[in-house]
């Protein structure tokens, strides 16, 4: 069974399609505006921990860039019920400012309602990321 127009899956890889273009004021417009956001990450990050609103999930994503330099980033498998979705992805990262590369799988949890994210929690291998930066 596909995707309906505007389903939670559309909604999710419109997601990743904005983020794999670099536009995070689409992915924000695909967001509720008290949408509930967090993120299992190695400790001391700026993009670990909760994060409560559009405003607060673009400064997540800033700190993101400014943290991390994505290189390759995958998301690989989609499993989609009812209004969630959970994601199944790799990614190959350089750690900012020191260079070093680590690679990690990740999961991310989406929940959408009308139309829009109303939930994201994401988390990905800390150790990986944590040894990157020691």
């Amino acid at each position: 069974m596909g995707a309906t127009a505007n389903s939670p899956l559309d909604v999710v890889k419109a997601a990743y399609a904005a983020f794999g273009a670099g536009n995070v004021p689409g992915i924000l417009e695909l967001a509720a505006e008290d949408v509930d956001w967090a993120f299992i990450g190695a400790k001391g990050l700026p993009y670990t921990g909760k994060f409560r609103g559009r405003s607060a999930v673009e400064k997540w994503f800033a700190a993101v860039f400014a943290t991390d330099e994505v290189q390759a980033f995958e998301p690989r498998e989609f499993l989609a019920a009812a209004e969630h979705v959970t994601v199944l992805g790799w990614e190959k990262t350089r750690a900012l400012p020191d260079g070093k590369v680590f690679e990690a799988e990740w999961v991310h949890v989406f929940t959408v309602r009308g139309g829009r994210v109303a939930r994201f929690w994401g988390m990905y291998d800390t150790q990986a990321a944590a040894a990157a930066r020691t």
